[in-house]
């Protein structure tokens, strides 16, 4: 069987961003690589709706409320045995508590959004990109579940199990134009011919 049937790994990376002028995702140099790839990869998506009720009405009809940002959550493995090849060079020799200190430095770390216009300067955590292959999600880190599963005789962690959750952002801009492509689908446009009423076209 030829070589390129196997294509190279490719591992998952999740990289810090900020937002630039024009309001689009600018990537950073602090970086994470998984050094084992998640087992599983959700992604959900969900409507929120507002049930319209009158008192003592025993049914009504549900009216649609938004559309939720999507959620991704997955799970790593952090190894400090040796046993797991390194993702990077720098890896190399590091500890558990190492690894999940780099991984913090990227999704858990806050930074302090600059002022813009009539905008005071806030403190916000971190943006964040995943990419794995094809998939490519920019969002902020939800939750955060560490998990030590091995051990050192004298207490110091050999392996954990990392839990993230995160909810997609989309810049000020990106909304807008999401907006806009889904109000182009409520209007339309009609034809009128002599001896149409208002009546029939309505």
């Amino acid at each position: 069987m030829p070589e390129d049937a196997f294509p190279q790994k490719t591992r998952l990376s999740m990289r810090r961003c900020s937002l630039g002028a024009d309001g689009r995702p600018q990537l950073e140099s602090d970086e994470f690589i998984a050094m084992i790839n998640p087992a599983e990869l959700k992604l959900d998506r969900r409507i929120s709706y507002s049930p319209l009720k009158a008192f003592g009405q025993l049914g009504s009809d549900v009216k649609f409320s938004a559309v939720d940002p999507e959620k991704v959550s997955l799970s790593l493995v952090l190894d400090g045995t040796g046993v797991v090849p390194p993702a990077t060079a720098a890896d190399a020799g590091r500890s558990v508590r190492d690894h999940l200190d780099a991984l913090l430095q990227v999704v858990y770390k806050t930074s302090v959004i600059p002022a813009r216009g009539d905008r005071q300067a806030v403190l916000e955590p971190s943006r964040v990109r995943l990419l794995w292959g094809s998939f490519i999600f920019y969002g902020r880190m939800e939750s955060m579940a560490t998990q030590y599963t091995l051990f050192r005789p004298n207490g110091e962690p050999l392996r954990a199990k990392v839990t993230l959750s995160f909810v997609r952002f989309l810049s000020k801009g990106e909304d807008v134009l999401q907006s806009n492509a889904a109000a182009q689908g409520l209007t339309r446009t009609v034809s009128v011919r002599e001896g149409d009423t208002l009546a029939t076209l309505c």
